[in-house]
């Protein structure tokens, strides 16, 4: 009971690990214009993502310009963009095989068979997890790096949007979950080999002795 619950709890952060990992990566928020110097605009914020580079003007209006070659862009962003898609990707697929091997569902067969699907959608959750640990890091990087060289503009500076705090609170979700899952089996499985059933073998020198003992009652 305890399993099956603890199962469900991570089942629930794996959800919020999708919904987020999905949400970060559309979010065109992955940099924001950082106020810094005497060169503060407070009328404009202007916003850069992996797909869409967007300005919202304080009057509320809202314009964005999609990003559509993708060999100028640099290699942090192509690195990103394909790794975020691998980690939605495996999210999903880890949360279709974990719904069929959890306890508490009566879906995927025997206990075995659940215990195989509930391991293969934790892994699909740790792999998510890290292509999604990755490229955040790695944006984050370039964002400190740019802001710490003395050589670029104050204008020209960043700082890391929502968008990357979105994607480092998922990919935590998604690595505690495929943790869990994977953990929970392999308790069991060890156990099953430290433990294994008992097996009633009846001594054969008993049943001789017996049945000696007997042709001599007829001698």
């Amino acid at each position: 009971m305890a399993s099956a619950s603890l199962q469900f709890f991570a089942f629930i952060l794996a959800l919020f690990g999708v919904l987020g990992d999905i949400t970060a990566t559309l979010l065109p928020n992955w940099k924001v214009n950082a106020d810094v110097g005497s060169n503060i605009i407070t009328a404009i914020t202007q916003m850069q993502g992996l797909w869409m580079d967007c300005t919202w003007y304080s009057t509320g209006m809202f314009s964005c310009t999609l990003k559509y070659s993708v060999l100028s862009l640099p290699v942090y962003i192509q690195a990103a963009r394909t790794t975020m898609v691998l980690s939605c990707i495996l999210s999903a697929f880890g949360i279709c095989i974990t719904t069929v091997g959890m306890k508490c569902t009566k879906l995927g067969g025997d206990t075995d068979s659940k215990s195989h699907a509930c391991f293969a959608g934790g892994v699909c959750f740790i792999l998510a997890g890290t292509f999604g640990l990755v490229p955040t890091s790695w944006y984050t990087r370039e964002i400190i790096s740019n802001f710490l060289d003395q050589t670029i503009p104050e204008s020209s500076k960043h700082e890391p949007g929502g968008a990357v705090y979105t994607g480092f609170v998922s990919a935590g979700f998604l690595l505690i979950a495929g943790l869990i899952f994977c953990t929970s089996c392999f308790k069991k499985q060890q156990g099953a080999w430290i433990y294994p059933p008992k097996q009633h073998h009846f001594p054969s020198t008993e049943r001789e002795s017996n049945t000696g003992y007997n042709l001599k009652d007829y001698v």
